[in-house]
């Protein structure tokens, strides 16, 4: 009877290493094959999420068939513990393997943000405010200029305020750079001075190949006394950085007084009006060498330049005759 017994049990111990065994098989399998996502697929995983919440997670996005099986392969392979958070995207049929690879080694999705030349403070700020993906606020608005435009890259749940500080840091790592390296017969008696003229450049033209033009303009100016008369630091007046004015000045608005007024006041206003970009700001500290003193549009998207009154007075003309036939075409 005992025989029988002890031959019952080993085969009932037999049976479950079987049955063990070919659940172990059949979950290897699994864990190795294609999955199902026929297309890349994003998931984000939160910060402080367990396997459980994991697993859940990429069924729910469709990465995965079974979380089960692939708590059980993470388990197996002792990666439960590496798994990161963070925005990921799964190659279309990545195995539940693959998958895990990928989240311990924390192949986060690369996001990013560009910030255009030329916007104030508050515009970048709010550019941060709505950028996907990103977690807390920007806190107060930086002053102005003091952001580097370019385009930064980032993660999913990274911070608002750290990446606005990022700004911060490559625009004056820049600006001592530049500084360091200016020509030598500058009329500007800080990196500061240098800032703001470089705003007013940015403002003036989106035409790479004229920064260095319209800097040697109010270099020139500058060095001789002269008012630098520029309508980008006249709306900055008005708007104080909120936006864009939305139209044309008016005559009261070259009539109303404004420290930024460069019709009115000497010199440099008392602040940047914009963020100027590397371009803007090199051109300024290596300005081209002319004598022009004065720029007006010439209708191309560009400026033609003079040296004296009268001739810029002739561009003047040609600007305003142009005006009005464009005008006349379009009623």
């Amino acid at each position: 009877m005992r025989r029988w017994l002890l031959a019952g049990a080993l085969l009932g111990v037999l049976l479950i290493v079987a049955l063990a065994g070919l659940v172990a098989f059949n979950v290897a399998r699994q864990f190795e094959s294609p999955g199902p996502h026929a297309a890349e697929t994003s998931v984000v995983i939160p910060t402080g999420a367990g396997l459980k919440s994991i697993a859940q997670s990429l069924t729910e996005a469709g990465v995965i068939r079974d979380p089960l099986t692939f708590r059980l392969g993470v388990r197996y392979h002792d990666a439960a513990r590496d798994l990161r958070a963070g925005e990921y995207r799964f190659p279309a049929g990545s195995s539940m393997r693959q998958v895990m690879e990928i989240l311990r080694r924390g192949e986060t999705v690369v996001r990013r943000l560009t910030i255009p030349e030329g916007l104030t403070s508050q515009e970048v700020v709010a550019l941060v405010a709505s950028a996907e993906g990103l977690r807390g606020e920007v806190g107060p608005v930086p002053e102005e200029g003091s952001l580097l435009p370019e385009t930064y890259h980032y993660s999913w749940d990274d911070e608002r305020g750290q990446l606005v500080e990022r700004m911060a840091t490559s625009q004056q790592e820049l600006l001592d750079d530049l500084w360091a390296e200016r020509d030598p017969d500058l009329p500007l008696a800080s990196p500061e001075e240098a800032l703001i003229l470089a705003s007013i450049v940015e403002k003036e033209t989106a035409v790479d190949g004229e920064r260095p033009l319209v800097a040697s303009v109010f270099v020139n100016r500058l060095k001789r006394g002269m008012r630098l008369q520029s309508d980008p630091t006249v709306v900055y007046g008005l708007t104080q950085g909120q936006g864009a004015l939305g139209r044309a000045l008016t005559r009261a608005d070259l009539n109303a007084p404004s420290a930024y007024h460069t019709y009115q006041i000497d010199g440099l206003p008392p602040g940047p009006i914009a963020n100027a970009g590397r371009a803007a700001l090199e051109a300024v500290f290596h300005p081209a060498s002319t004598s022009y003193l004065y720029f007006v549009a010439d209708g191309s998207g560009g400026h033609a330049f003079a040296e004296t009154l009268d001739e810029h007075n002739r561009n003047v003309a040609k600007w305003r005759k142009l005006q009005r036939q464009q005008t006349q075409g379009t009623q």
